[in-house]
């Protein structure tokens, strides 16, 4: 009984900003949880736990030294766990500038994408679907990376800046297993052929399957570090790939890739047009 009026008393005295603090910090632990519980930070942190537990008992059984350097470790925590995590902070920070949709829609009326803009994705969509079409009969390999609201001028500057317009021939040059630039990737920028010969970061995930060779993990180490859509045509079966937040999907067809990159790269100019349409509707 006494518990319980101790605990009414105390519940009594909290307020709404007390409430909505714990929320933000239970927010805060879910999410960081749920980034690094498929990635090497879980055994990171058990063996941070670990030592919590060493320093607990080195406490209680009077171990001066060993708890005082543990302490010492827990002191500078705050830095070393940035040091220790800067890939799982940096992926955290980056999904939340991607999940921004004001921003993106910010970002399009300030960009003043147009029907020309369309026209010119929407070539360069069914050129690189062609042309993956073709290099996959005859087991030609590529990498094509369709850019998006994450800007990869770093990734073009280990490249040969191209910027041309997209077509068949321009990729078959490129991809040619005797051309110079067939080893990179090649990146789209607004339907602009930008770059190619460009050298991409490998996946840090050590759970992809075996059988995929450095065409594909370039492609995922690209997509995770990155919004990009990754297109990938592999040189020993011809099979036809997209690699996308981090994961791989595979044995697309000319027309299913032509849907899925509209899918992928047009749907946020559509919301924007529908958003300037019916303010327009509006006005009137």
């Amino acid at each position: 009984m006494e518990f319980f009026d101790n605990f009414l008393s105390l519940f009594k005295t909290i307020q709404f900003r007390d409430i909505i603090d714990i929320l933000a910090i239970a927010f805060i632990i879910f999410g960081l949880f749920r980034l690094v519980r498929e990635t090497r930070a879980v055994q990171l942190l058990k063996g941070v736990l670990v030592l919590f537990i060493v320093y607990f008992f080195s406490s209680l059984f009077g171990l001066v030294m060993l708890s005082s350097l543990l302490r010492a470790f827990f002191e500078a925590s705050v830095v070393l766990i940035a040091i220790i995590f800067q890939p799982e902070i940096r992926k955290a920070l980056e999904q939340m500038g991607r999940k921004n949709t004001w921003g993106r829609l910010i970002s399009a009326f300030k960009q003043g994408k147009g029907d020309e803009w369309e026209k010119k994705v929407r070539k360069s969509i069914v050129d690189a679907a062609d042309t993956a079409t073709l290099f996959s009969h005859s087991r030609t390999g590529a990498l094509i990376i369709f850019e998006r609201e994450t800007m990869m001028s770093d990734i073009a500057a280990t490249g040969t800046i191209v910027d041309a317009e997209t077509s068949v021939a321009l990729f078959g040059n490129i991809f040619f297993n005797k051309a110079p630039l067939h080893d990179g990737a090649a990146i789209i920028r607004d339907g602009k052929l930008f770059a190619a010969g460009c050298i991409l970061p490998l996946t840090s995930n050590n759970d992809v399957d075996i059988n995929l060779g450095t065409r594909h993990r370039a492609a995922l180490g690209m997509s995770e570090q990155s919004d990009a859509v990754v297109l990938v045509v592999s040189e020993e079966t011809g099979v036809i790939s997209l690699a996308f937040d981090g994961e791989l999907t595979r044995d697309y067809t000319r027309d299913t890739l032509i849907k899925k990159l509209n899918e992928l790269l047009l749907d946020e100019f559509e919301d924007v047009n529908n958003l300037r349409f019916k303010r327009g509707r509006k006005s009137k």
